[in-house]
């Protein structure tokens, strides 16, 4: 994807890519290839790039305009991951 469309915003304040990345997030499943494929062909990003973006997405108040189901759903599936982990890292052993 080019450098331009990467920074042109929209009307919502989401870049044309931050847009498109949380538009097919939202109907990836009816894609023709795997998602990762998906992921490079339409946007030229890699998978893990493609992940952090979407990531800092979901802290942004224009993203939750543009998708507000999308990135409620999203951010919650993130909270619960991050609670798990913290969960089995604060596990602590009782006893021998």
């Amino acid at each position: 994807m080019s450098d331009a469309l990467q920074s042109s915003p929209t009307a919502g304040g989401l870049t044309k890519l931050e847009a498109g990345i949380l538009d097919f997030e939202d109907a990836w499943w009816a894609a023709d290839g795997t998602k990762d494929a998906e992921i490079h062909a339409r946007f030229g990003l890699t998978p893990p790039r493609y992940y952090q973006i979407l990531n800092a997405l979901l802290d942004r108040e224009d993203a939750l305009a543009h998708k507000p189901l999308l990135v409620r759903r999203l951010a919650r599936l993130r909270a619960s991951r991050q609670q798990s982990r913290s969960a089995r890292h604060l596990t602590v052993r009782v006893g021998g």
